[in-house]
């Protein structure tokens, strides 16, 4: 069933892409039905995943390449566990407001829906590959489907930021195929959850330290981190509202779960010597993505910073090296993408309606858009941390597991937090509750169906994280745990 899952969105694209051109506008029904069918299957898997019984379920194993010569093999392989599963449903869901917020597209919609799906199937893919050279496959597809979806339906400079978000991946990737192949040919196998049992690599032609170096410099690009995190505000600020919200609510944690999944439960005694450079590294971006979001007049950009800043948390989660940490790491994964998700959605409405993104020449929208500007403070106090919004749970915890262990670096995090409350609340103020300007007279709140199920469904599962967070750090801890031994 998981494959099913997996490559049910591909097999959306083939659909779109055949119909004929009397049959174009069908082309959203069709893709909003399998992607809703996508979400129903993950929330049927995410059920019935047995939360006693933990580890990897669901999975589903096949020799893909065999060598007559030798004994090595590569395997299609896939399942779930604690720290996947979650993630499989976040894109699911994400997936599918994307295509809803893009009803009204009408430049070559075909081609725009069928590259949604595929790229729903990339990541798909990365979250549930057991063999890392299928995981790499997934990683380097999605490549594919993000450059035309920025260069053909983006805006302002969108080939300049296709193509440097594009070389900027292929140039962390190039590493981390080196990284690959070096570690899966000294260890006789490329299955993830062997390589997480053999221990320390001692007899590679290059030291570990090298090899867990290569494999993680992709996955800090990608997370991403200062200095690595050039590419992200310039993508955001010409991609569309559907494409920002997959790239900041989904793309983005590929990096933090490969550091999970691949860098730390593979090579733990390099990851705890490496525990404090990553702490100071995550310091460093939160504070730096946090004071160049000040300074933000465009919408999109400002948003863009406070990812960098929000996704130090999970490098700073995961540098504890503790299950407290690594849980933080995970759910500050989940709760981010959610309400980062929900922030470039609404700035993409006002966008629609407005066309700009400047912060100074909006204000007063609260008086033509209640409905949108509501949603804007949901969003906004989940992003600076209020309790009871799934903020507050994965940042505390973040806080929880390093402070013992980073506790300076800790503070400067917490920092991180006060400028976040800032440049939120400010900006809100600015846009929204400014004195009435005579020349937004005419705007329109969100009134349609597509525009209002996304964002009061995003509301919902921020606050159900907030009131109660059991429900997915309980599975979060059940999936980081053996990696929290592995690093012990």
């Amino acid at each position: 069933m998981l494959t099913f899952v997996i490559f049910l969105p591909l097999a959306g694209a083939a659909a779109v892409v055949l119909l004929p051109k009397e049959r174009e506008p069908w082309s959203k029904w069709i893709a909003a039905l399998v992607a809703a069918i996508a979400l129903a299957l993950v929330v049927f898997l995410f059920i019935d995943y047995d939360r006693d019984a933990g580890g990897f379920q669901f999975i589903e194993r096949a020799t893909w390449l065999r060598s007559d010569n030798s004994d090595f093999k590569l395997h299609y392989a896939v399942g779930l566990d604690g720290l996947s599963l979650p993630l499989l449903l976040l894109t699911s869901f994400l997936g599918l407001v994307a295509i809803l917020i893009s009803w009204r597209i009408d430049l070559r919609p075909r081609e725009y829906y069928a590259w949604l799906l595929v790229l729903e199937t990339s990541l798909l893919g990365v979250f549930s590959s057991l063999d890392f050279i299928l995981f790499f496959l997934f990683w380097e597809i999605e490549l594919v489907p993000m450059y035309f979806l920025i260069s053909v339906w983006g805006s302002g400079n969108r080939i300049y930021s296709a193509w440097k978000y594009v070389l900027y991946t292929f140039f962390g990737s190039a590493f981390m195929l080196v990284g690959i192949l070096t570690l899966g040919f000294t260890a006789g196998t490329f299955d993830i959850r062997e390589l997480g049992q053999i221990g320390a690599i001692h007899d590679a032609i290059i030291p570990a330290w090298a090899i867990f170096s290569l494999i993680i410099i992709a996955f800090l690009i990608k997370l991403p981190i200062v200095p690595f995190h050039t590419w992200l505000p310039d993508a955001h600020t010409d991609a569309p509202t559907a494409v920002s919200v997959i790239l900041a609510g989904v793309l983005l944690k590929m990096g933090g779960y490969g550091i999970l999944r691949m860098s730390f439960s593979i090579m733990p005694d390099v990851a705890k010597d490496a525990s404090v450079y990553l702490a100071s590294i995550a310091a460093l971006s939160i504070l730096y993505g946090a004071m160049m979001t000040i300074i933000q007049k465009d919408l999109k950009r400002l948003i863009a910073y406070s990812s960098v800043s929000h996704m130090g948390y999970v490098l700073l989660g995961a540098s504890a090296i503790g299950t407290v940490g690594l849980t933080g790491a995970s759910m500050q994964m989940l709760t981010h993408g959610l309400i980062t998700g929900m922030l470039f959605v609404l700035v993409g409405m006002v966008y629609d309606r407005a066309h700009t993104r400047n912060i100074d020449e909006l204000s007063g929208l609260a008086h033509r858009m209640p409905f949108i500007t509501t949603m804007m403070v949901v969003a906004g106090l989940a992003s600076l941390g209020l309790p009871a919004l799934a903020g507050f749970v994965s940042e505390v915890t973040v806080f929880l597991g390093t402070f013992e262990r980073h506790e300076f670096l800790t503070t400067m995090g917490v920092v991180g937090i006060a400028f976040a409350a800032g440049y939120i609340l400010w900006t809100i103020q600015r846009v929204f509750w400014g004195e009435a300007d005579p020349k937004w007279a005419e705007l329109t709140d969100a009134t349609a169906w597509w525009e209002r199920g996304p964002l009061l469904a995003m509301t919902a599962a921020i606050l159900a994280i907030g009131i109660y967070p059991a429900w997915m750090m309980d599975l979060f801890e059940k999936g980081v745990g053996p990696i929290a031994e592995r690093l012990g």
